[in-house]
């Protein structure tokens, strides 16, 4: 069901007319914004009753501090998002600002542009999800989960994670989402919360590599006033805001193994105990887990414990890397295009045929999340709405292989890429189909087309 397109509201407090200008440009970009600016957050609060969708909120301005603007405005209306706008690197700022509220952090340095375009288009892609749903007016029922509407992928290993996700939806038990870095493993636990029985309730991800070894016990189970120098308040941890919803757990793996054991006792009581805190307290919250490592092998060096990891199994899904699912990648590739191209008025944008065969060729290290930066940057790029092999720059760290620099038509670089696998698996066709998902007959097809048969195993 199509989410009818709606105007969005965005204030722009800044100061600084030069700044005030560049963001108030760039969030005019898309003629579907409906852009206000303000030179002070008393003005600015004065007009919240106007219910703006976004805010980009000035740091330092002339009559407010930007950390009490914003608790103003969560205050008043919590579900606006805050882009909170600084000249200064401030880490310990920047982190209290995000637990208070604000959307995103940016400096205001030479790529403040390009940060603030990525934070409205996050911030976007969110509503967007959210009125999907919201207009499909699912009753209490569950209807069959769909997937496909959030995660992008017709190839046989997304066809086959979209299977265990629908199994997940469907009950409560622990999930665990294993895969390389940029899989889109966040993503995948989102999708499962929203389609499951507690969409309704929170979703709650806490990164544990971000977060240093000292503070992890504090901020997972939180804690009471006076427990420690700086506790002015009591503070609720991550698995009590998760209650009643789903707790995301990402990189599990950097957990301690002092901090593994608390969690274990955690996970198996049901219960948790705040620091400082002399009064267990109860919580239901629905977990799942990701990792970019196999936590078997990290059990069989001793880095994480064994029992743990058999309560944190629960449905393993494990998510493909994007050079074995390369029947995905254009398809992928042109949504990327194309909501870029639309999110910042850029007309349409297509992919050459030259274009693609470079995509295929590529390995992609750094997964979905690499090619999504490629396309932008490749709409960008484009003349005359057409992206052509050179609008596609990979990271020069990683160099292309020597076929790729030749001008070849996709059919050929198909045929040296299924040349490639007879040869790595001993000429074994079924075997063939199988890791390139394609059909025995199409093998048989090239050969017979482009030399003469060679011996092959059949099975």
């Amino acid at each position: 069901m199509k989410v009818k397109k709606q105007t969005t509201r965005i204030f722009v407090v800044e100061d600084d007319p030069i700044y005030q200008r560049l963001v108030k440009y760039v969030m005019g970009i898309n003629p579907d914004h409906e852009v206000t600016v303000f030179s002070t957050a008393h003005a600015m609060l004065q007009r919240l009753d106007d219910k703006p969708d976004i805010i980009t909120l000035d740091f330092m301005l002339p009559d407010m501090e930007g950390e009490v603007a914003l608790r103003k405005i969560k205050q008043h209306s919590p579900g606006v998002h805050v882009i909170v706008l600084s000249g200064q690197i401030d880490v310990p700022t920047a982190v209290r600002l995000l637990k208070t509220g604000a959307s995103d952090y940016i400096t205001k340095d030479n790529d403040a542009k390009e940060r603030l375009l990525q934070a409205l288009n996050t911030i976007k892609s969110e509503r967007f999800e959210r009125a999907e749903r919201a207009q499909a007016h699912q009753p209490a029922a569950l209807a069959k989960p769909q997937f496909g509407n959030t995660i992008l992928g017709s190839s046989k290993p997304m066809t086959e994670v979209f299977q265990l996700m629908e199994k997940a939806a469907s009950s409560t038990i622990t999930v665990s989402v294993v895969g390389e870095t940029g899989t889109g493993k966040e993503l995948v636990a989102k999708s499962i919360h929203n389609n499951s029985a507690r969409r309704n309730g929170p979703f709650v991800a806490v990164n544990m590599s971000a977060i240093p070894k000292e503070l992890l016990e504090s901020e997972l189970f939180g804690y009471e006033k006076g427990a420690f120098t700086g506790a002015m308040t009591r503070k609720k941890g991550q698995f009590e805001l998760a209650d009643g919803g789903t707790l995301f757990l990402d990189e599990i793996g950097e957990m301690d193994m002092s901090m593994q054991a608390k969690l274990l006792r955690v996970l198996q009581e049901r219960e948790l105990m705040r620091v400082g805190g002399d009064s267990p307290i109860s919580f239901d919250a629905r977990l799942i887990t990701a990792t970019n490592r196999s936590l078997a092998d990290e059990v069989q060096r001793g880095n994480f414990r064994e029992d743990l990891y058999y309560r944190l199994l629960g449905l393993n899904i494990v998510m493909p890397p994007l050079r074995e699912r390369a029947s995905d990648i254009v398809l992928l590739s042109e949504f990327f295009l194309d909501s870029f191209a639309k999110s910042n008025g850029l007309g349409n944008i297509e992919l050459s045929k030259e274009a693609k065969s470079k995509l295929l060729g590529y390995a992609f290290p750094g997964n979905v999340r690499e090619l999504k930066a490629l396309m932008e940057l490749a709409a960008v790029m484009a003349s005359n709405g057409v992206v052509q092999p050179e609008d596609i720059r990979f990271n020069s760290v990683r160099k292309e292989t020597a076929f790729l620099s030749e001008s070849l038509t996709l059919e050929e670089y198909k045929n040296r890429i299924i040349n490639h696998f007879l040869e790595k698996y001993n000429h074994d066709v079924l075997l063939v189909a199988k890791k390139l998902d394609i059909g025995k007959s199409t093998i048989y097809r090239m050969l017979a087309e482009t030399a003469e048969p060679q011996r092959l195993a059949v099975g």
